[in-house]
C-alpha cells in the first residue's frame, strides 16, 4: 500500500483501494463523494466524562460524556453532512451508577438523540442475558431486572440503532437473533457496515443468560456475507468488531500515531483482520481498552486501517472515506482517533444542552444512591493499575480481594480471588476526588458495577494451582488475567515457563506457608468466577458452595471500606511476584 504524504494522514490510494466488489471491465466517469465515519468503543454507560492523559502530556483532562461526544459529532455534521456515528460494542453494560441503575436506559437514549445508527454488539451487551438485550433494542418493560426497569421513561422505546452480529447464531437452527449488517445510504452511497462480537464472549458473561447462542469465528461469518454484498453493488464495507489488541511494549507508539505496524502479532484483532476479505475497507475495533491507528494486512498483503477508541467515550474513532458512487469502489481511505476533550468544552461552553438536560435528569434520579457517604480514604484514590492494565497486580485489586474475606468470614473464608475484569474504575475516579478523601457509593459502584453476588467454596490446593494457571492458558493466552489474591496468600510465578507450568505448587502460599495439594481450603469468589468466568473452570469444580444470594460484592466492598477505610493506602502488596 502505498502511502502519501508524512505529516496528517495515512492515504490509500485508488489505484490499491480496498474495494467493496469485484473490478468491472469498463468503468464510468467517477462520481465521488467524501464521506466521515465516527466510530464509538467500549462506551459503558459513561453519560459523564472521566478522566483522560493525552498522549505527550501528564495532566489528566476530563474526557468523554455525552455532553462532549454530542457536541463532536455535531461538529462533524456541520463540517461534513455525510457524517455517520457507528458503535464498536461495549455501549451498554459494566456501566456507573447514574446509568447501571436504570438498567442503562439514559445511555440508549443519550445514544439515539446523538444519533448513532449501527453498532456491533459487544460482550457486555449481554451481561444481563439475550433477553434484556432484547428489551433494550426493541423497548418495553417487561425485564429480568425489574427493580431498574423503566425507573429512567415508564415507556422505555429501546434503541434506535441497530445492533449487528454477523457470528452470532441460535442453536437451534444457525439463524441470527440481530442483522448481520447494515447497508447505509450516506451522500447517495451505499456503506455496508458488518458486525461482529468476539468469539471469547462465551466465557466472558454467565452461561445462563447466552445458552440459546453460538458465538462463530469473527473472519469466517464476516466473509460469509461479502457476496451477498457485493452483489447488493455496495460502494464501501467497514467491519465494526468488538475484540482488539495492544500494541507492542516499547513501541512508542500511542492513539494518535497515523499508520503504526505496532499492533501485537498475536493479537486476536490482528489474527481476524488478516483472514477478513479484501473487499472490506477498514476495520473498527473494541473491547482491549486501547487507543491505536494501526494498519494490518489482508490476505492479499495489502495493509489496512485497523482502529480503536480507548473506552468510555474519552476518543472517536474517525475514518475519512472518498467513494465513488459510479464504480462502487473507495477512491481514498485515512483514518485518526479524535480526543473528546470535555475540559475544553465545558470552558468554552460548547457542550451540547440537550445532552446537558439528559444527564442531569439521570443524576437526579439517581443521586439519592450514589451520594450515600461510605468512607473516609486514607489516600485521595486507590488505583486500579497502571493504564488500567490486567496482567498485574494493583492496590485496588488487593483491597477488593480483603473485603471479600472480611466479608464473608462467617462462612470460614481463608482465601479471596477477584478478577481484575469485574475492577471497572480507580476508587475514586480522579474527576471525582473529594475532600477528605470522602468516598460516596457512587464511588464505590463505579468500581464493581456488575451486580454480582458473593460465593463461598471449598478448593483443595491443587484446585487452587490449576486456578492460577488458568491465567495463562485457554482464552486468557492472549490476554493474561491476573487475578486479585487477599492477604496471606501469596505466589510467584515464570513468565518464560510453557502454559501450565508458570506456577510451581512450592511457590503458592497461606500465611507463609506452602499450599498442601491436597488440603482444602476455603476459597471466596464472585458468581461469576464461581460460574467459570472468565474462563476459570476450575471454580465449578468447588465443594461445599454456599452461595450468598443477598451478599452483592459492591456491597461487600463497601462493608470493608467503612471499616478500614482510613486505614487504607495506594499501595501494591507485593503478594504476587514474577521470577
Amino acid at each position: 500500500m502505498k502511502q502519501l504524504g508524512t505529516a496528517a494522514i495515512l492515504v490509500l490510494t485508488s489505484a490499491l483501494a480496498l474495494t467493496a466488489c469485484s473490478p468491472i471491465e469498463t468503468r464510468l466517469t467517477p462520481d465521488p463523494v467524501d464521506i466521515t465515519v465516527l466510530g464509538l468503543n467500549d462506551f459503558h454507560g459513561n453519560l459523564q466524562p472521566t478522566s483522560f492523559t493525552k498522549a505527550g502530556e501528564t495532566a489528566a483532562i476530563s474526557a468523554g460524556g455525552v455532553e462532549a461526544i454530542a457536541a463532536e459529532v455535531n461538529d462533524a455534521r456541520k463540517a461534513n453532512p455525510n457524517t455517520i456515528l457507528v458503535g464498536g460494542g461495549d455501549l451498554i453494560g459494566a456501566s456507573p451508577a447514574i446509568s447501571s441503575l436504570l438498567r442503562d436506559e439514559p445511555s440508549i437514549y443519550a445514544l439515539n438523540q446523538i444519533g448513532l445508527k449501527v453498532s456491533s454488539l459487544g460482550n457486555h451487551e449481554f451481561d444481563q442475558g439475550l433477553k434484556e438485550l432484547f428489551r433494550m433494542q426493541n423497548g418495553g418493560c417487561d425485564s429480568n431486572d425489574t427493580a431498574k426497569a423503566c425507573k429512567f421513561d415508564p415507556n422505555f422505546s429501546g434503541a434506535t440503532f441497530k445492533w449487528l452480529g454477523a457470528n452470532v447464531t441460535y442453536k437451534a437452527d444457525g439463524t441470527t437473533p440481530f442483522q448481520p449488517y447494515s447497508i447505509q445510504d450516506i451522500g447517495g452511497a451505499k456503506v455496508a457496515f458488518i458486525g461482529a462480537v468476539t468469539v471469547s464472549t462465551t466465557g466472558l458473561v454467565s452461561p445462563e443468560g447466552i445458552k440459546e447462542l453460538n458465538f462463530l469465528d469473527e473472519a469466517d461469518s464476516v466473509n460469509k456475507y461479502i457476496p451477498e454484498l457485493k452483489a447488493a453493488k455496495v460502494d464501501a464495507i467497514v467491519m465494526l468488531i468488538h475484540e482488539g489488541g495492544e500494541i507492542s511494549t516499547g513501541a512508542g507508539d500511542n492513539y494518535s500515531t497515523v499508520g503504526c505496524k505496532t499492533l501485537k502479532s498475536d493479537s486476536p484483532i490482528v489474527q481476524i483482520a488478516k483472514r477478513v476479505d479484501p473487499a472490506v475497507t477498514a476495520i473498527i475495533s473494541g473491547h482491549s481498552h486501547q487507543g491505536y491507528n494501526c494498519l494490518v494486512p489482508d490476505p492479499k498483503g495489502n495493509d489496512r486501517i485497523v482502529i480503536q477508541g480507548d473506552f468510555y467515550g474519552h476518543l472517536l474513532q474517525r475514518l475519512n472515506l472518498t467513494v465513488d458512487k459510479a464504480n462502487h469502489e473507495v477512491v481514498k481511505a485515512s483514518a485518526q482517533n479524535l480526543v473528546v476533550d470535555y475540559t475544553a468544552r465545558k470552558a468554552n461552553n460548547t457542550l451540547n444542552f440537550a445532552m446537558t438536560q439528559l444527564v442531569t435528569t439521570a443524576d437526579a434520579k439517581t443521586t439519592a444512591v450514589k451520594s450515600v457517604f461510605v468512607a473516609n480514604l486514607g489516600v485521595p484514590q486507590i488505583q486500579r493499575g497502571i493504564s488500567n492494565a490486567r496482567n498485574t497486580e494493583s492496590a485496588l485489586g488487593d483491597v477488593i480481594a480483603d473485603a471479600q474475606v472480611f466479608a464473608t468470614q462467617a462462612q470460614g473464608t481463608q482465601i479471596s480471588l477477584m478478577n481484575p475484569g469485574g475492577i471497572r474504575a480507580d476508587l475514586p475516579d480522579t474527576t471525582q476526588i473529594k475532600a477528605g478523601n470522602a468516598i460516596n457509593f457512587g464511588d464505590v459502584f463505579a468500581v464493581q458495577p456488575f451486580g454480582n453476588t458473593m460465593v463461598v467454596m471449598d478448593l483443595t490446593g491443587q484446585q487452587i494451582k490449576d486456578v492460577l494457571e488458568q491465567q495463562w492458558t485457554g482464552g486468557n493466552a492472549t490476554a493474561v488475567k491476573l487475578l486479585q489474591v487477599s492477604e496471606g496468600f501469596s505466589y510467584s510465578y515464570t513468565d518464560a515457563a510453557p502454559a501450565g507450568s508458570k506456577v510451581n505448587i512450592a511457590d503458592i502460599k497461606f500465611n507463609g506457608t506452602p499450599i498442601n495439594p491436597t488440603g482444602t481450603y476455603r476459597v471466596a469468589v464472585n458468581n461469576f468466577l464461581a460460574a467459570g468466568g472468565d474462563f476459570f473452570s476450575v471454580f465449578t469444580q468447588g465443594k461445599n458452595v454456599v452461595q450468598l444470594p443477598n451478599l452483592a460484592d459492591v456491597d461487600a466492598f463497601a462493608q470493608y471500606l467503612k471499616a478500614k477505610g482510613s486505614t487504607l493506602t495506594n499501595t501494591v502488596k507485593g503478594r504476587i511476584t514474577k521470577k
